[in-house]
Protein backbone atom coordinates (compact mmCIF):
# COMPACT_ATOMS: atom_id res chain seq x y z
CA UNK A 1 0.00 0.00 0.00
CA UNK A 2 1.67 3.58 -0.92
CA UNK A 3 2.81 5.66 1.83
CA UNK A 4 -0.03 8.59 2.97
CA UNK A 5 1.32 11.98 2.02
CA UNK A 6 1.77 14.58 4.35
CA UNK A 7 -2.04 16.65 3.17
CA UNK A 8 -3.67 13.08 3.94
CA UNK A 9 -2.02 12.44 7.24
CA UNK A 10 -3.01 16.43 8.27
CA UNK A 11 -6.45 15.53 6.89
CA UNK A 12 -6.86 12.33 9.13
CA UNK A 13 -5.39 14.46 11.87
CA UNK A 14 -8.38 17.01 11.36
CA UNK A 15 -11.33 16.69 13.73
CA UNK A 16 -14.54 16.23 12.45
CA UNK A 17 -16.43 19.19 11.11
CA UNK A 18 -18.87 19.91 14.24
CA UNK A 19 -22.95 19.75 13.68
CA UNK A 20 -24.37 23.26 14.96
CA UNK A 21 -27.59 22.13 16.09
CA UNK A 22 -30.00 24.45 18.05
CA UNK A 23 -32.59 23.15 20.67
CA UNK A 24 -36.42 24.17 20.82
CA UNK A 25 -37.94 23.16 23.47
CA UNK A 26 -41.92 23.25 24.78
CA UNK A 27 -43.69 21.33 27.61
CA UNK A 28 -44.46 18.37 25.13
CA UNK A 29 -41.56 17.89 22.62
CA UNK A 30 -38.03 19.25 22.23
CA UNK A 31 -37.12 19.86 18.60
CA UNK A 32 -33.45 19.38 17.89
CA UNK A 33 -32.00 21.20 14.24
CA UNK A 34 -29.21 21.00 12.49
CA UNK A 35 -28.53 24.85 11.27
CA UNK A 36 -26.70 24.10 8.36
CA UNK A 37 -28.47 21.69 7.24
CA UNK A 38 -31.93 22.69 6.19
CA UNK A 39 -34.41 19.43 7.15
CA UNK A 40 -32.29 17.65 9.42
CA UNK A 41 -34.43 18.31 12.31
CA UNK A 42 -35.88 15.83 14.68
CA UNK A 43 -38.10 15.82 17.61
CA UNK A 44 -38.13 14.02 21.01
CA UNK A 45 -39.66 13.63 24.71
CA UNK A 46 -36.32 16.02 25.71
CA UNK A 47 -33.54 17.16 24.84
CA UNK A 48 -31.57 14.01 25.18
CA UNK A 49 -33.85 11.69 23.18
CA UNK A 50 -34.04 14.92 20.36
CA UNK A 51 -30.52 14.56 19.67
CA UNK A 52 -30.38 10.92 19.67
CA UNK A 53 -33.09 10.88 17.25
CA UNK A 54 -31.91 14.05 15.03
CA UNK A 55 -27.97 11.50 14.68
CA UNK A 56 -30.45 8.44 13.89
CA UNK A 57 -31.34 10.29 10.79
CA UNK A 58 -28.19 11.23 9.37
CA UNK A 59 -27.64 8.30 7.26
CA UNK A 60 -31.58 9.10 5.98
CA UNK A 61 -30.43 12.73 5.46
CA UNK A 62 -27.21 11.88 3.87
CA UNK A 63 -29.43 9.83 1.10
CA UNK A 64 -31.12 13.66 0.83
CA UNK A 65 -28.27 16.00 0.44
CA UNK A 66 -25.40 13.65 -0.70
CA UNK A 67 -22.37 12.08 0.51
CA UNK A 68 -20.67 15.39 1.58
CA UNK A 69 -22.69 15.52 5.13
CA UNK A 70 -19.94 14.36 7.72
CA UNK A 71 -21.43 13.95 10.69
CA UNK A 72 -19.30 14.85 13.68
CA UNK A 73 -19.40 16.22 17.15
CA UNK A 74 -22.93 17.91 18.41
CA UNK A 75 -21.89 21.72 19.31
CA UNK A 76 -25.71 23.09 20.87
CA UNK A 77 -25.64 26.77 19.59
CA UNK A 78 -27.78 27.95 22.21
CA UNK A 79 -32.15 27.02 23.40
CA UNK A 80 -35.60 28.74 22.27
CA UNK A 81 -38.55 28.22 24.25
CA UNK A 82 -41.50 26.16 22.27
CA UNK A 83 -44.71 27.22 21.76
CA UNK A 84 -47.75 25.40 20.89
CA UNK A 85 -47.04 24.43 17.57
CA UNK A 86 -43.77 22.77 19.21
CA UNK A 87 -46.05 21.11 21.37
CA UNK A 88 -48.48 20.19 18.25
CA UNK A 89 -45.58 18.61 16.66
CA UNK A 90 -43.91 21.11 14.26
CA UNK A 91 -40.82 23.24 15.16
CA UNK A 92 -42.44 26.81 15.33
CA UNK A 93 -40.11 29.44 17.59
CA UNK A 94 -37.34 31.01 16.09
CA UNK A 95 -33.97 32.00 17.83
CA UNK A 96 -31.21 34.40 17.23
CA UNK A 97 -29.63 32.45 14.92
CA UNK A 98 -32.25 33.04 12.43
CA UNK A 99 -31.71 36.56 11.78
CA UNK A 100 -27.59 35.53 11.12
CA UNK A 101 -26.92 37.68 7.72
CA UNK A 102 -26.08 35.09 5.03
CA UNK A 103 -23.78 35.53 2.35
CA UNK A 104 -24.42 34.88 -0.92
CA UNK A 105 -22.58 31.79 -1.37
CA UNK A 106 -23.73 30.45 1.87
CA UNK A 107 -27.94 31.55 0.96
CA UNK A 108 -27.31 29.79 -2.59
CA UNK A 109 -26.24 26.80 -0.79
CA UNK A 110 -29.25 26.22 2.22
CA UNK A 111 -31.86 26.97 -1.06
CA UNK A 112 -29.95 24.25 -3.15
CA UNK A 113 -30.02 21.99 0.08
CA UNK A 114 -33.88 22.90 -0.05
CA UNK A 115 -34.02 22.41 -3.72
CA UNK A 116 -33.02 18.55 -3.03
CA UNK A 117 -35.17 18.26 -0.52
CA UNK A 118 -38.19 18.84 -3.12
CA UNK A 119 -36.61 16.70 -5.69
CA UNK A 120 -36.05 13.46 -2.65
CA UNK A 121 -39.95 13.92 -1.82
CA UNK A 122 -40.94 13.87 -5.85
CA UNK A 123 -38.71 10.47 -5.85
CA UNK A 124 -40.35 9.02 -2.65
CA UNK A 125 -44.05 10.31 -3.68
CA UNK A 126 -43.40 8.43 -7.25
CA UNK A 127 -42.04 5.26 -6.06
CA UNK A 128 -44.88 4.92 -3.25
CA UNK A 129 -48.17 3.08 -3.18
CA UNK A 130 -51.13 5.35 -3.72
CA UNK A 131 -52.70 3.80 -0.72
CA UNK A 132 -50.22 3.86 2.95
CA UNK A 133 -50.46 1.92 5.87
CA UNK A 134 -52.70 3.14 8.37
CA UNK A 135 -52.22 3.53 12.13
CA UNK A 136 -53.60 1.32 15.44
CA UNK A 137 -56.88 3.23 14.77
CA UNK A 138 -56.80 3.40 11.00
CA UNK A 139 -56.01 7.17 11.17
CA UNK A 140 -53.70 8.84 8.39
CA UNK A 141 -53.72 9.89 5.16
CA UNK A 142 -52.94 8.25 1.79
CA UNK A 143 -50.09 8.99 -0.03
CA UNK A 144 -51.84 12.07 -2.65
CA UNK A 145 -53.24 13.54 -0.07
CA UNK A 146 -49.74 13.83 2.19
CA UNK A 147 -48.43 15.20 -1.24
CA UNK A 148 -51.24 17.52 -1.13
CA UNK A 149 -51.19 18.73 2.05
CA UNK A 150 -47.27 19.36 1.37
CA UNK A 151 -48.10 21.31 -1.99
CA UNK A 152 -50.67 23.54 0.31
CA UNK A 153 -48.35 24.32 2.94
CA UNK A 154 -45.46 26.13 1.13
CA UNK A 155 -48.00 27.84 -0.79
CA UNK A 156 -48.84 29.23 2.93
CA UNK A 157 -45.23 29.68 3.56
CA UNK A 158 -44.31 31.62 0.41
CA UNK A 159 -46.96 34.40 2.17
CA UNK A 160 -44.76 34.45 4.73
CA UNK A 161 -40.98 35.24 2.25
CA UNK A 162 -43.81 38.49 0.79
CA UNK A 163 -44.73 36.72 -2.20
CA UNK A 164 -47.78 35.15 -4.26
CA UNK A 165 -47.81 32.15 -5.26
CA UNK A 166 -52.45 31.87 -6.69
CA UNK A 167 -54.34 28.71 -6.02
CA UNK A 168 -53.71 25.62 -8.74
CA UNK A 169 -50.24 27.32 -9.44
CA UNK A 170 -48.05 24.29 -10.78
CA UNK A 171 -46.24 22.77 -8.32
CA UNK A 172 -42.90 23.76 -10.39
CA UNK A 173 -43.90 27.00 -10.25
CA UNK A 174 -44.54 27.45 -6.98
CA UNK A 175 -41.48 26.09 -5.71
CA UNK A 176 -39.82 28.19 -8.30
CA UNK A 177 -41.44 31.10 -7.12
CA UNK A 178 -40.39 30.27 -3.18
CA UNK A 179 -36.34 29.64 -4.34
CA UNK A 180 -36.89 33.03 -5.82
CA UNK A 181 -37.93 34.96 -2.78
CA UNK A 182 -35.52 32.88 -0.44
CA UNK A 183 -32.57 34.18 -3.04
CA UNK A 184 -33.88 37.62 -2.95
CA UNK A 185 -31.90 39.80 -0.28
CA UNK A 186 -34.46 42.54 -0.51
CA UNK A 187 -37.89 40.03 -0.09
CA UNK A 188 -40.16 41.42 2.38
CA UNK A 189 -42.10 38.84 4.50
CA UNK A 190 -42.50 37.96 8.31
CA UNK A 191 -40.19 34.65 7.72
CA UNK A 192 -36.01 35.67 7.77
CA UNK A 193 -34.48 33.81 4.86
CA UNK A 194 -32.41 31.07 7.71
CA UNK A 195 -36.16 30.15 9.36
CA UNK A 196 -37.69 29.81 6.21
CA UNK A 197 -35.30 27.46 5.04
CA UNK A 198 -35.19 25.23 7.70
CA UNK A 199 -38.85 25.35 8.02
CA UNK A 200 -40.02 24.31 4.56
CA UNK A 201 -37.54 21.90 4.01
CA UNK A 202 -38.12 20.04 7.12
CA UNK A 203 -41.86 19.74 6.58
CA UNK A 204 -40.74 18.00 3.07
CA UNK A 205 -38.62 15.69 4.61
CA UNK A 206 -41.02 15.17 7.22
CA UNK A 207 -43.40 14.00 5.13
CA UNK A 208 -41.40 12.20 2.27
CA UNK A 209 -40.10 9.72 5.40
CA UNK A 210 -43.75 9.51 6.61
CA UNK A 211 -44.40 8.03 3.26
CA UNK A 212 -41.73 6.16 2.87
CA UNK A 213 -42.46 4.61 6.54
CA UNK A 214 -46.11 3.79 6.21
CA UNK A 215 -45.20 2.74 2.28
CA UNK A 216 -43.49 -0.63 4.44
CA UNK A 217 -46.16 -3.27 4.81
Amino acid sequence: MPEATEHQRADRRRPPTSIRVCLEVGSIWVFATALDWPGWCRRGRGEERALECLLDYAERYRAVVGGELAVGPVEIVGRSAGNRTTDFGAPGARGPWDDEPLAPDEREGLVGILAATWRYFDEVVAAAPGELRKGPRGGGRDRDLIAEHVREAERAYAAKLGARVPPRTPWTEQRATVAGALRSERAGGAWPARYAIRRIAWHVLDHAWEIEDKSVR
